[in-house]
């Protein structure tokens, strides 16, 4: 009875979404105040007939009620709670679920805290985001509906891909989710403003909190992701490039560029239509994700689904919106008026060299992971993509890209002098170039490319740390006192980056070993002996285990102890390497047990050694945080910007 109440939920959902569309949009035009009220309370009680929808699937889930074919296909008796509750997400039709749902939820927050908004703009934003959720509640309700009913409840079920039965993975896709759908927000926003006619600072105001809130979730998504890939798939990397990484890095790097254009648009009313066309791209990319894994054009550890018609919906699906969306743009983009003039040595120069090259970089990715499949599609053959060319490619544009980003809070906004902000850089390039020195003495030698990247992370940090020095020379406590905490977050966030990059660099000194040993028997790597002390079998609660104790010693000393294991799962059958690591910050060492020999009864142990490594993920956390603080800036939490004259008369405002 509880999965019937959640499908109608889910109908009454996409009602709701109709209404709020129809009643905001039209009320928008006929500038009603009614209509456009009842828009923000159908975003509400859409959100509210989402949430119980969700949770009747998730009960159906935790109650093993295999009567349900989404449970039974992707669940069993077994398994753990928490793997219960993930598993709601783990599968097409529940991903899609959740999909929906965090995007009713976006909708009711833009209603809740958009009160200060002007009337139009925010009924505006409601109706177009109802109807990109429309889009999706037809997807889910005719193709992909998560309530189906088996005509026979099996005793047991299926269960999930134990790839995915890791905490990493619980909470990988709902942050990729909230950073994905946060992007219709700034795409709402960016149609309501050509349907307005009006782009200005109050505008960027508005949609740079929703634009900042998705890229720290994205930040967090895609970070928890590479965590995941590096400790549970046992093969020493922490980015693969696969098509399915690549699509949510693609958004990501258009919501950074519009999280830095959008700053343009507020502080000198300028880079309008850039910023509009980059709020489009953004939402674009997101689309574009949930199509790759859904479409079947790939085979990947990522993908939901491998039926080419859903793939075709999700496709027609993104060229309607995107398509509607670059039209309205070719027809109104005319009417932004640009903003002052500036000099190209200026901050408003930094910030559209920032944009140039995080665009072509996005190209460039774009190209790579694209590029393979069309032959294929075309019978032209079949070519790979891989490290190589995204190394040739895109790291080549991450140099200049940190190069300008360490100054550019430095330059002033309209003119400035390029030999004045390197002299006040002076510093942070010294220290930078002993922490590239300091580093490669560390690493005892090894390709050049490893301290050239610390020097680019080192210099983005101190360059930052530069920041703050200036804001807070001369009164440090009274300046303290009034640094904005957009100003702050951006200087932690752009030491994140810097702290990220110095962990990539470091990756390149990797060294690996892989040998066969028995208990007893030690192998040697990068100074440290390992000694496989034993294996022994452990039972989970569905799964069997060969757990190995390596004993890690360095220069005669213990220093730590190891358990890299393989799992055997019976629901679906699939073994997994375990890995184990131990890190102390500087580095990892990292072991992965493999197969053991049946004639000489050895298991293959293979140990990485990665240098740095664990900075990647500390930076985007220390990225993520900076984000968070700026959003806790007065001037850029919702409903405070300030209200003109007109808006109290239902009147554009933004």
């Amino acid at each position: 009875m509880l999965v019937e109440l959640g499908h109608y939920a889910l109908i009454l959902a996409g009602l709701l979404a109709a209404l709020q569309a129809a009643f905001g949009l039209f009320g928008a035009q006929r500038r009603d105040g009614f209509l456009m009220a009842f828009s923000g309370s159908a975003a509400l009680t859409q959100a509210l007939a989402c949430l119980v929808a969700f949770g009747a699937l998730t009960y159906a889930y935790i109650v093993s009620d295999f009567s349900v074919q989404n449970v039974w296909q992707n669940s069993h008796a077994d398994k753990p709670l928490l793997y219960k509750v993930s598993g709601v997400w783990g599968n097409h039709e529940g991903s899609m679920l959740l999909w929906i749902t965090v995007m009713a939820l976006f909708g009711s927050a833009v209603a809740l805290a958009g009160d200060r908004m002007p009337a139009t703009l925010r009924a505006r934003v409601l109706g177009i985001q109802a109807l990109i959720s429309l889009g999706f509640y037809a997807f889910v309700l005719l193709t992909s509906n998560p309530f189906a009913r088996l005509p026979q409840a099996p005793i047991e079920g299926r269960g999930l891909n134990p790839l995915l039965q890791d905490p990493g993975l619980a909470f990988h896709p709902p942050l990729l989710y909230l950073g994905y759908v946060g992007t219709s927000i700034s795409f709402a926003f960016a149609l309501a403003a050509l349907l307005e006619k009006r782009v200005d600072p109050a505008w960027a105001r508005w949609v740079r909190p929703w634009t900042l809130a998705s890229w720290v979730f994205l930040t967090l998504g895609i970070a928890l992701g590479s965590w995941w890939a590096y400790y549970e798939l046992g093969w020493g990397g922490w980015w693969f490039w696969d098509p399915v990484e690549n699509a949510s890095l693609m958004p990501w790097l258009a919501t950074t560029a519009l999280l830095h254009s959008a700053i343009v648009v507020e502080k000198r009313d300028s880079l309008k239509r850039w910023t509009i066309l980059l709020a489009i791209v953004a939402f674009a990319f997101s689309i574009l994700g949930t199509f790759l894994v859904r479409s079947g054009v790939i085979t990947s550890v990522h993908a939901f689904a491998t039926d080419p018609a859903r793939g075709a919906f999700i496709l027609g699906l993104l060229a309607v919106v995107v398509g509607g969306a670059l039209t309205l743009y070719a027809l109104r983009a005319h009417l932004l008026d640009g903003g002052g003039l500036f000099a190209a040595i200026s901050r408003e120069g930094a910030l559209i060299l920032n944009n140039v090259l995080l665009a072509v970089a996005l190209v460039t990715v774009l190209l790579g992971t694209l590029y393979p499949m069309f032959l294929d599609a075309m019978g032209l053959g079949t070519v790979t993509v891989g490290t190589p060319y995204y190394k040739a490619t895109f790291v080549p544009l991450l140099v200049p890209l940190v190069l300008v980003m360490a100054a550019g809070p430095l330059i002033p906004w309209k003119r400035a002098d390029a030999l004045a902000i390197l002299l006040r850089l002076k510093v942070a390039g010294l220290l930078a170039l002993i922490g590239a020195g300091v580093a490669y003495a560390w690493a005892g030698g090894g390709p050049l490319l490893a301290p050239f990247g610390i020097f680019c992370g080192c210099w983005l940090i101190f360059g930052a740390l530069t920041d703050l020095y200036d804001r807070l020379r001369g009164n440090i406590r009274a300046r303290w006192r009034g640094l904005p905490r957009s100003a702050l977050g951006a200087i932690i966030a752009h030491a994140g980056l810097g702290i990220s990059i110095i962990g990539m660099a470091g990756d390149l000194w990797q060294t690996d070993q892989v040998k066969a040993l028995q208990p007893g028997q030690s192998m040697r790597v990068a100074g440290f002996d390992l000694t496989l002390e034993k294996v022994e079998p452990v039972q989970g609660p569905n799964f069997i285990a060969e757990t190995a104790t390596v004993i890690i010693r360095s220069d005669g000393a213990v220093i730590a102890t190891a358990k890299p294991a393989r799992r055997k799962f019976n629901r679906p059958p699939m073994t997994t390497s375990e890995t184990a690591i131990r890190t102390n910050g500087l580095r990892d060492l990292y072991l992965a047990l493999g197969d053991r020999d049946a004639q000489t009864g050895a298991y293959a142990l293979r140990v990485y050694y990665n240098p740095l490594v664990p900075w990647i993920w500390g930076g985007a956390v220390v990225m993520a945080l900076g984000g968070s603080l700026s959003l806790a800036d007065r001037r850029l939490r919702l409903g405070v910007a300030q209200r003109k004259p007109a808006a109290a008369s239902g009147r554009v405002a933004a």
